[in-house]
Formats: structure tokens, sequence, C-alpha cells
């Protein structure tokens, strides 16, 4: 069972780290975040996402994200409870922009921010059916015939894309908190953060909502 090849993991592993490397959404994400809030918030949003996409990973291996590929109705649904989610939370970002400014500056540790951060993280991943494609387009690719069963196989190599997340991100996130430490107490460039934050909510919502399938 899960006899592969050294050209087999070579592709896989290449692919995995370029995946994990690539600036994209759920990078932002953390590091916004983090920088806004401290290297909790952003471990904590950094868990969410790692959540968020194992449950992908895992509909993938059970065949769900194959019901929600053929679905238009499904996938029409999910597409738009997940744009109108992000665009809320843009929404709310940029209205209250510098109202949370005592949050920022007691420091990383306030608890109900970091849960608001990993619900989030886990969200904007399950409620978009993009992943959901990507992971059912990308996995299946490293399937090996008599490797084992189907499911455990992609379940192997969704859990390994989590593992090398694990290697590359934190370091990022340990990065983005030394920024923080002076940016804290400037009402200002808080409340520009909490702009970009709402911003970049914004553009995922609106790319969610009329990006073609």
């Amino acid at each position: 069972m899960f006899d592969y090849s050294l050209a087999h993991w070579a592709a896989f592993l290449s692919a995995a780290v370029l995946l994990n490397i690539a600036p994209g959404p759920d990078m932002a994400f953390i590091l916004g975040q983090t920088v806004r809030g401290g290297v909790r918030r952003g471990f904590a949003a950094m868990l969410g996402v790692w959540v968020g996409v194992f449950g992908h990973i895992t509909m993938a291996a059970l065949g769900i994200s194959a019901l929600l590929a053929a679905s238009a109705v499904a996938f029409s649904i999910v597409t738009w409870v997940g744009a109108a989610y992000l665009i809320g939370l843009g929404l709310r970002a940029l209205w209250t922009a510098g109202d949370s400014l005592p949050e920022a500056t007691a420091g990383p540790a306030e608890d109900g921010s970091q849960g608001r951060a990993f619900r989030t993280g886990v969200l904007i991943n399950l409620l978009n059916p993009k992943v959901a494609l990507f992971f059912l387009a990308f996995l299946p690719q490293f399937v090996e015939p008599g490797a084992g069963p189907t499911w455990a196989q992609l379940m192997l190599h969704g859990g390994l894309i989590v593992a090398i997340a694990a290697l590359v991100e934190p370091p990022l996130v340990l990065a983005g908190g030394r920024m923080t430490a002076a940016l804290r107490g400037r009402r200002a460039v808080v409340r520009w953060l909490d702009r970009g934050l709402g911003a970049l909510f914004l553009g995922l919502g609106i790319r969610l909502a009329t990006s073609s399938r």
C-alpha cells in the first residue's frame, strides 16, 4: 500500500511546494490577520484555513466534491453564499475601520479575536466551491493503480499538502508578527489595515461571484 516511485514523489512534492509558496488569497488572509492582530491571531487564521482545506480534501476523497461539480444548482448556491459572506466581512471591516483599536493595542492574546480569525479561515475555504473543484482536479492526478484504495490515496496526498503548509506558513506568520509590534498603537495605521483587510474580502467575494465555473 502507498507504493510509489521516486518520480511520483518528485512530481507531487514539487507541485505541493509550489502550491504552498505561491501568493494567494489564503496567504493574504493569514498575513492580514497577523499584521492586524498579532502572531496568535495569525496562527488562529492559519489553523482555520488548514481545517477548511482539509474539509475539502475529505470531501474530494468521499466524492462529495464530485457531486458539487456535477450539480450546477449546488455549485451556484455555494458560490453565492460564499461570495455574500466575504462581501459582508469586507463591508463590516470598512465600516468599522479603526473602531477595534483597543483590541489591537492590547496585544495578541485576545481569545475572541483569535476565535473569529479561526472561524473566518474555515468558512472562506469551505464556502468556496473553487477550492473543492481544485482539489477534485488536482489530487486524482496522483492516484496510482494498485497503490491502495482511491480514497486513501487522496487523503494521503491531501494531508501532505497541509503538512507542507505547516512548514511554509508559520515562519511567515512570525515575520508578520514583528511588523505588528511596530504598528500597534498607531490609530491611522490600524485604520488603514482594517480598510486593506476589508478591500481584500470584498475583492475575494466579488471575484468568487463573477468568476465563471
